[in-house]
């Protein structure tokens, strides 16, 4: 397998705000630069317009990407993106879940997904490893990562295996064996980003006592890339080189 050109399906379900757009990489590049340590290609699908790849197949690993919509919330595009991923599970296609995507993965899955009473979770946020498969290889201590949540997934579904997790965020990662690693958090963004976007929405979405203390974490380092490494340890040879390929495409319905 050490020729292996991964191909990774990005489904993208949120966009940067308006007024960021026009600075920032769209989720999907984003999502493509944290996964440069895998000799891979990119599609992006925009499922929040309405796209879907047609068979699990299509792709080698599918990724989830952000959104500032909630799992529960009633939009066409969420059943058919649900659906998906059962099939995804079902014909044994490897998946990973951001933010949101780490949410409608537990709850496409049987879980359940709310807005947490224990309200944002903003900034870089360190998430303690509490169970570590062998599989996934050595174990880091725990997982720093910028958070920008307020919903949580709250009841698991059948089968998931809980990684990481804090007493704010007890469902940080998830596990589920053969199938997918989610994670609550954004290993995708940037500091940059995550700075422009807490400036964006302060006031108007996030409190301004939280986003000044969620700027303040800016500066420490995030292991992002580590939680890339494991990925492709879990899913793929571990001899695939790391030298990255960064072919993006986009799809269209």
């Amino acid at each position: 397998m050490s020729d292996q050109i991964i191909s990774v399906g990005v489904l993208e379900t949120g966009r940067p705000p308006p007024a960021l757009a026009a600075r920032f990489p769209d989720y999907p590049a984003m999502v493509a630069d944290w996964l440069s340590n895998l000799r891979a290609t990119f599609t992006a699908w925009p499922v929040l317009d309405g796209a879907l790849p047609e068979h699990p197949d299509d792709r080698d690993l599918w990724v989830i990407t952000g959104s500032p919509v909630g799992a529960y919330e009633d939009r066409d595009w969420i059943p058919p993106l649900e659906n998906f991923i059962r099939r995804c599970r079902d014909a044994g296609r490897p998946m990973a879940g951001i933010c949101f995507g780490h949410q409608i993965i537990a709850q496409a899955l049987g879980g359940a997904v709310h807005k947490s009473g224990r309200g944002w979770g903003l900034g870089v946020t360190r998430y303690p490893v509490k169970h570590w498969p062998e599989l996934l290889g050595p174990a880091p201590a725990a997982f720093d990562l910028q958070a920008f949540h307020q919903d949580q997934v709250e009841e698991l579904p059948e089968g998931a295996e809980v990684l990481s997790g804090t007493g704010f965020c007890p469902n940080a990662i998830l596990w589920y064996p053969g199938f997918a690693l989610t994670v609550q958090g954004h290993p995708e963004f940037s500091p940059d980003y995550s700075s422009a976007l807490l400036n964006a929405r302060r006031g108007a979405v996030f409190p301004d006592d939280l986003a000044e203390r969620a700027l303040e974490t800016q500066s420490r380092p995030t292991n992002a890339d580590a939680l890339a490494d494991i990925l492709r340890r879990a899913f793929f040879d571990p001899t695939v080189p790391t030298t990255p390929t960064r072919n993006r495409t986009k799809a269209h319905p």
